[in-house]
């Protein structure tokens, strides 16, 4: 095949959705591979790794002009007719993936990709959400006004700091891992059924609630969405964790919905001035109430961190995580760019192909 690899275009995107490494590996695996001037700059991996690599150096329009293209997000540039693997939020960009349908583009779009045991190598949302996870403490420990570990100097001992992570997915739980190492004092929660041992192997304290807990293997394992009373219940347990944390980190989301409230506007104004909220969910509209997009809001004292770029500010390793999600995905592609429907990944991670959308979940967004 001929893959090509334009550079991302959204502002702040610092990564790149093929490495050198894992072009090598397709170059030597038959197919033929241009990069885009530039590409893998911002991430690390300068032009001359790629030729090196067996690439060829292009401009943007030949990168994007190959039968394969992947990228990260969804180039609002491509050329009808080829085919695009990416993160392309298919259930929140219905009305692209009808236009994708129209000019006969194949999309491939890595959130639907089952989880399923043979599909690992593939999940490029976890491996994402790794980097998200490892980053958002990061941006905890460093917007905080103190210190996570207890630390004891001449000047008296100072007390760890309290960090509570709500979500326990993967960014979750790489941000519970993370936030112990730094030598916080760590819970964390989840409306799922085996969250508390998963919480609990990581040294952390789980939060009980009072709500019934969720079989995440009939949602494929994502969390779902709670009725009323399951909400308010759930509010209600939260919020004098919240109150007492120095830190809240919060993922929790459900795929093609708005993120779940749980961070109300009074917790934030229980909270200790100084305090942060660290909101993995803001690109859905948010886990806090008052997150803002890709922006820190401090309201009453306690600061609100919304950016969406977060696997972006790791984007060597991001990328070279994610470029091997690509690489697995294009294994099971025929060498001429045919695709195995009877492949159940295939099956469910093809969105449009042959001028029509096949993912139902996405054609009931498209209103009739």
């Amino acid at each position: 095949m001929e893959i090509g690899i334009p550079a991302e275009q959204v502002q702040g995107e610092r990564r790149v959705a093929l490495t050198p490494t894992a072009v090598g590996r397709l170059v030597e695996s038959g197919n033929t591979v241009v990069v885009e001037e530039g590409a893998g700059v911002a991430a690390g991996f300068p032009d001359s790794g790629y030729r090196t690599a067996g690439a060829a150096i292009v401009d943007r329009k030949t990168a994007l002009s190959r039968s394969l293209v992947t990228a990260l997000d969804l180039p609002a540039d491509l050329p009808g007719g080829g085919m695009i693997i990416g993160l392309l939020k298919p259930l929140e960009r219905p009305d692209e993936m009808k236009r994708l349908a129209a000019q006969g583009t194949t999309a491939l779009a890595f959130e639907l990709v089952p989880r399923i045991t043979r599909a690992q190598g593939m999940d490029a949302l976890s491996s994402q959400a790794t980097v998200a996870g490892y980053q958002a403490a990061l941006e905890a420990a460093t917007t905080a006004i103190r210190f996570f570990p207890m630390l004891t100097t001449a000047a008296g001992t100072v007390p760890p700091g309290k960090a509570l992570v709500l979500g326990a997915g993967v960014a979750g739980l790489q941000a519970i891992a993370t936030c112990r190492r730094l030598g916080a004092v760590v819970s964390g929660f989840d409306v799922r059924a085996a969250a508390a041992e998963q919480v609990q192997s990581l040294g952390a304290t789980f939060v009980r609630v009072d709500v019934a807990a969720q079989d995440e293997t009939a949602s494929g394992g994502y969390a779902r969405e709670l009725d009323t009373a399951s909400e308010h219940a759930v509010l209600a347990g939260l919020a004098p964790f919240v109150t007492a944390a120095d830190v809240v980190i919060s993922t929790a989301s459900i795929p093609g919905r708005p993120a779940p409230l749980l961070i109300t506007a009074q917790m934030v104004a229980s909270m200790r001035p100084g305090s942060v909220v660290v909101d993995l969910a803001a690109a859905t509209g948010g886990n806090c109430e008052v997150t803002q997009r890709d922006r820190i809001v401090v309201v009453d004292g306690v600061s609100i961190v919304g950016y969406t770029d977060l696997p972006a500010r790791k984007p060597y390793d991001a990328s070279q995580m994610y470029a091997r999600n690509v690489a697995a995905f294009v294994a099971l592609i025929g060498a001429n760019g045919e695709l195995d429907f009877e492949d159940e990944i295939i099956d469910e991670a093809c969105v449009t192909h042959s001028g029509e959308i096949r993912t139902p979940r996405v054609r009931d967004l498209i209103p009739s």
